[in-house]
């Protein structure tokens, strides 16, 4: 069976504060936030869905503001999403380096990967996010963030798993999920599907001594892979349950169903479906403008509104 996972979905992170996450993502990065609602399993938390002007498979970078819920900062380590990268144009990367400057983001430094140049920084959270130089992205970015088109993200490059083994790894994506290793280099292996390239990588670094992970603020929690359709997110729990692995019961998140299940080295994956999408409950102009609630949460509106704390977005 080769299942047809089209690449990434999407990244989601436990963050701290609700404010500062928006300032970062819709402010510092430009992304558009394209769904404000909340944790469908704790609906007291928002749940910030950025990406371009819809809101596509691929460009979405999600967060769950955790402040004040008594969650601890997390560990980083084996069994996780250590980094998550964005692509940008080439050339675009000083431009990147003085607005993070501006902005008062904790640069790591720039390198290169697998001939991409690269840019690492922390968010307000502490996660460690990368810019990486991608010359055949044709996605198209959201501007009225007011970063010009040159410069813009276009949407996920990739993330980087650590792992302490990674043999088990790789075998599961790409028997089960139709990934090929498509590059390697000292540490480093990126795994790749349809053709790789930006939204459609992922890299295994091996860290064999490092710590066990631990959930909590500033950590990823998982990684969504794009999926076209239900019947094929069913045929594929039920090949993953045939080769003896846990796996959720498909779970409707209103905007797309997922199932979801842990890699042998311990990251949590998602498999999503690309639709319905995000205009289903909002008109394409007003995404993120209000607070949308899954229909089951309607009757606890007021209540669920008293606890959320206000935000603002830049320009509003």
């Amino acid at each position: 069976m080769r299942p047809p996972i089209l690449g990434l979905h999407h990244v989601t992170a436990t963050v701290a504060e609700a404010q500062a996450d928006v300032d970062f993502a819709g402010g510092a990065l430009g992304l558009r936030l394209v769904k404000r609602t909340v944790n469908f399993d704790n609906h007291n938390v928002y749940h910030f869905y950025y990406g371009d002007e819809t809101g596509r498979p691929s460009t979405l970078w999600t967060t769950f503001p955790y402040k004040g819920w008594g969650v601890p900062v997390g560990v980083h380590g084996a069994g996780q999403i250590v980094a998550t990268s964005f692509s940008v144009p080439r050339d675009s990367l000083a431009f990147w380096e003085a607005r993070l400057r501006e902005e008062g983001v904790v640069q790591e430094g720039a390198g290169s990967r697998f001939d991409e140049e690269a840019l690492a920084f922390r968010d307000p959270s502490g996660l460690k996010i990368e810019l990486i130089t991608a010359d055949r992205d044709e996605r198209t970015p959201w501007t009225q963030g007011g970063i010009k088109p040159d410069r813009a993200i276009r949407g996920l490059h990739s993330v980087t798993l650590l792992i302490r083994n990674p043999a088990k790894t790789v075998e599961l994506m790409t028997d089960l999920l139709g990934f090929e290793q498509v590059n390697e280099e000292a540490g480093r292996i990126r795994m790749g599907i349809n053709g790789a390239g930006a939204g459609r990588s992922i890299d295994i670094v091996t860290a064999p001594e490092a710590p066990a992970a631990a959930n909590g603020l500033g950590t990823v929690h998982h990684v969504a892979l794009a999926i076209a359709d239900p019947d094929q997110q069913l045929q594929l729990r039920e090949e993953i349950i045939r080769r003896g692995l846990q796996v959720t019961e498909v779970r409707d998140r209103c905007y797309f169903t997922s199932i979801y299940f842990r890699e042998p080295g311990g990251v949590l994956f998602e498999v999503a479906t690309v639709g319905p999408g995000f205009t289903v409950d909002e008109e394409p102009r007003r995404l993120g403008e209000s607070l949308m609630l899954p229909p089951w949460e309607e009757p606890n509106r007021s209540a669920i509104e008293s606890k959320l704390p206000p935000i603002t977005l830049r320009g509003a």
